[in-house]
């Protein structure tokens, strides 16, 4: 189902004030016009896979959304909400940025953006800064950091209470990345994987698990939820001054993958969060960005856009992300 219109209630506190001009009011229903069309024709271009996005222009109060009420895989989009949630207890003093942390080879989970912990760890163990494993999970997205901290703060459920505790529903962390691997894996219930398993029997595995995790309400967010949580890191209503800036910062850092950001035009700047799950036969269980788009001029844009279940190649679904952002461009310059 598609839903066309309608504001945020923080969203519409920017629209109160002086009333607005013909004019403004005019360009204001072009450009929602512009951008609820766009998103409708790259939602069915999208299919069968399921696409969701939501903008929210922070200037004109112009939203724009398509399968926008439905939860989606985050992956590594978590480890935005992760790192406000630990930059929280930051700013009320239980952690620090200098505090070390100490990992085992044990602690070493796969993935990264760029190559990161996993790769560079030698030894029985390693210390890092909590400052180092926010740089490390949120602009390299590396997963064994994530998890580090996510257990540090106590765990994913500190992660939801943070969020509901600043008015974000709608989005959800109750795993770390270890606990979404072993989803992938068939191993999440205690399950070993045979020695002697064949490659066939190891292709029904991940089958299993693949659709396992695409069934699976764990760790997931609306579009909606995604966009509320950063308009709210925007407006500097979830941490204090030097934490939204932080924040903001590790994720201008994330260059890598290259998605929304290959679609703006010179100029503009973006601060984001990427996630991306496993392929399996074709298909692609989560393939997401969200982000704050910034002119020169400090018109600002929010999206939050999420495809699950594409059957796309890697060119497709990189060609979509690239078509919402200069949609977006279109529709607001």
């Amino acid at each position: 189902m598609i839903y066309r219109y309608g504001l945020f209630a923080g969203a519409a506190l920017l629209l109160m004030g002086a009333p607005a001009s013909a004019a403004s009011t005019d360009n204001g229903e072009k450009e929602q016009t512009r951008l609820q069309h766009a998103l409708d024709e790259l939602a069915q271009h999208a299919r069968p896979g399921l696409l969701g996005v939501t903008v929210l222009d922070l200037e004109t109060g112009v939203q724009a959304r398509v399968n926008a009420d439905r939860a989606y895989p985050m992956m590594s989009v978590f480890k935005a909400p992760v790192a406000a949630a630990v930059l929280a207890q930051v700013d009320s003093g239980q952690l620090s940025l200098d505090q070390t942390v100490t990992l085992t080879r044990a602690d070493v989970v796969g993935g990264a953006a760029v190559p990161s912990i996993g790769a560079h760890f030698r030894g029985d163990s390693m210390t890092f800064t909590v400052a180092q494993l926010l740089t490390a999970a949120v602009s390299e997205s590396d997963n064994t950091a994530a998890d580090v901290l996510v257990r540090v703060i106590g765990g994913p459920k500190a992660v939801t209470g943070y969020l509901r505790a600043h008015g974000v529903d709608g989005m959800r962390v109750d795993l770390d990345e270890a606990g979404i691997d072993r989803i992938f894996e068939g191993t999440e219930h205690g399950e070993q994987i045979p020695a002697d398993e064949t490659d066939q029997q190891g292709l029904e595995r991940w089958r299993r698990g693949y659709r396992a995790y695409l069934s699976d309400p764990r760790n997931r967010t609306t579009p909606d939820a995604a966009a509320h949580f950063l308009n709210k890191l925007w407006k500097g209503t979830l941490l204090s001054p030097g934490s939204t800036q932080r924040l903001l910062q590790l994720l201008y850092g994330q260059t890598k993958p290259n998605r929304l950001r290959s679609g703006l035009p010179e100029g503009v700047r973006l601060a984001d969060k990427c996630g991306t799950s496993a392929s399996l036969e074709g298909e692609t269980a989560a393939y997401n960005d969200i982000g704050i788009m910034t002119w020169p001029d400090g018109h600002t844009v929010i999206v939050a856009a999420f495809l699950t279940a594409s059957h796309a190649d890697k060119a497709g679904r990189d060609a979509l992300y690239a078509e919402i952002a200069q949609s977006i461009a279109r529709a607001v310059k």
